[in-house]
């Protein structure tokens, strides 16, 4: 785990290698590769390049690790860190596109709802799994040291009567 402050850039971050299984599915005599996410786990050297290695081999499926992957945490963040730990299933999620010899590669892991949603719109694969117990405490701690909620403020009513006799301005001749 690195520490580091700034403006736009990660509090901490994590070295992690990730765990896929890439299985054929056979549907409608066609065959579909359909990937899943095993698991995120720390490694405690930092990889200088993303790397594949073939795990395991079975019938019709594959277990690949990749190293070299980062999960970084910034502070501004913090608020969809917060409902993904509250949420129903707090997951971490793993983004991925087709590589160069592969239909599959991770390209960015993160515990961000937000930012997993925004791949997911831009077509990207997202796989989520359970988030990890080794991550749980240390993103709770993370969570509790920067999100402040926004206290609940009272929102002032609109006279819409007045609005509508007075062309579309409020009472005080606001818009």
């Amino acid at each position: 785990m690195t520490t580091r402050t700034g403006l736009g850039r990660p509090v901490v971050t994590w070295s992690v290698r990730v765990l896929l299984r890439r299985r054929e599915i056979e549907r409608g005599g066609w065959t579909a590769a359909h990937w899943e996410l095993l698991g995120v786990f720390p490694v405690t050297a930092r990889a200088d390049a993303v790397a594949r290695r073939l795990v395991h081999h079975g019938d019709a499926s594959w277990d690949f690790e990749w190293s070299g992957l980062s999960l970084p945490l910034f502070r501004d963040a913090a608020e969809s860190y917060w409902y993904n730990l509250v949420g129903r299933e707090p997951s971490i999620f793993v983004v991925g596109r087709p590589g160069e010899d592969i239909d599959l590669e991770p390209v960015a892991v993160t515990v961000n709802y937000d930012e997993a949603g925004a791949y997911m719109e831009s077509d990207d694969t997202v796989l989520a799994a359970p988030l990890p117990d080794w991550l749980g405490p240390s993103l709770e701690e993370f969570v509790m040291n920067h999100y402040r909620p926004e206290p609940p403020r009272k929102r002032k009513r609109r006279d819409w009567a007045a609005e509508a006799t007075h062309g579309g301005q409020g009472s005080e001749g606001e818009p």
